[in-house]
């Protein structure tokens, strides 16, 4: 078993769990470079993934990764802190998108929308590599280390849109009523809202991989997608649109007006209400969990 994850003098190659990385250096010759660190961070990943199904991830130690790839135990450090590290190539490279592409929204935009083609950013990358991506659930499933690595790795995402739904709510010349500006309820809805994308992301994610990869998974996303908004943030702050739609302050874009059932926000309403706490297993469906929910703010039976 290898215990070492990092030798003597190296400089760790990603950024700190919160920091993107760069992006790839201007200049000549750097698409090239780019393309080879990709190339052997694949191969790095690819040699790990096979050693680990044939003779077992704590039976398996970064020499034999490095020495099923033709590299030096150095170069394989240079590309990752340790072996779980290798079995996640593709975050860092994906954070740095993400982070863009939040950064290059159009300030009209439905923040809540943002968020969304963020996630999907996650979600190509898995569907890039189906069968890789399989396996490496699978090798999840059965190594708690990497269990634990998979968190960390998701928590990242999280903590990159409530930043930036946050910064969304500071520049809002209006907030919805009842909320305070740069108060509690700010934070909270932000935080709420970043973790009910990642955990829709998650759900559709787990069900696609468990299916061995089969399926139009981009277009269960958008339906999750699409429960979200009608469940947590129907109205959008004044001003805002959804992607290539404008909206009329109040309006809510799916026909509904304010008035009718489910177009409050439950995150906006009166803080006299009392507060709900549901639990529900991971792989129940989102639309049962929602119903769920429903149910139990209005004193039914689920259906």
């Amino acid at each position: 078993m290898d215990r070492q994850t990092s030798p003597p003098q190296q400089q760790p190659p990603a950024a700190g769990p919160d920091q993107p990385r760069a992006g790839a250096e201007s200049g000549p010759g750097s698409r090239r470079a780019a393309a080879q660190r990709l190339q052997m961070r694949q191969d790095l990943t690819a040699a790990a993934m096979e050693l680990f199904a044939t003779q077992g991830y704590e039976e398996t130690t970064v020499d034999q990764i490095a020495a099923a790839a033709g590299v030096a135990r150095r170069t394989f450090f240079r590309y990752f802190r340790s072996k779980e590290e290798a079995i996640f190539p593709d975050h860092d490279d994906t954070l740095v998108r993400v982070a863009d592409l939040l950064a290059s929204a159009d300030a009209e935009e439905h923040p809540l929308d943002v968020v969304c083609r963020g996630i999907k950013e996650v979600l190509r990358m898995y569907a890039s590599t189906p069968e890789m991506s399989v396996a490496r659930y699978q090798l999840i499933r059965q190594v708690p280390a990497l269990r634990e690595r998979e968190i960390a790795v998701v928590s990242r995402y999280e903590r990159l849109f409530t930043r930036y739904l946050l910064g969304r709510f500071d520049a809002a010349e209006q907030t919805p009523p009842g909320w305070q500006r740069g108060g509690d309820d700010d934070s909270m809805l932000a935080e709420v809202s970043a973790a009910a994308v990642v955990a829709a992301h998650n759900h559709v994610l787990r069900r696609w991989l468990r299916a061995g990869g089969h399926g139009d998974v981009e277009a269960q996303l958008d339906h999750s997608f699409g429960v979200i908004r009608g469940t947590f943030w129907p109205t959008p702050p004044s001003g805002a649109r959804r992607r290539g739609t404008a909206l009329a302050p109040g309006a809510t874009g799916d026909g509904a007006s304010p008035e009718e059932p489910g177009a409050v926000s439950a995150l906006s309403a009166s803080p006299s209400g009392e507060v709900l706490i549901t639990v529900a297993r991971t792989d129940a469906p989102l639309e049962v969990v929602v119903d769920s929910i429903r149910a139990a703010l209005t004193g039914r039976t689920p259906a």
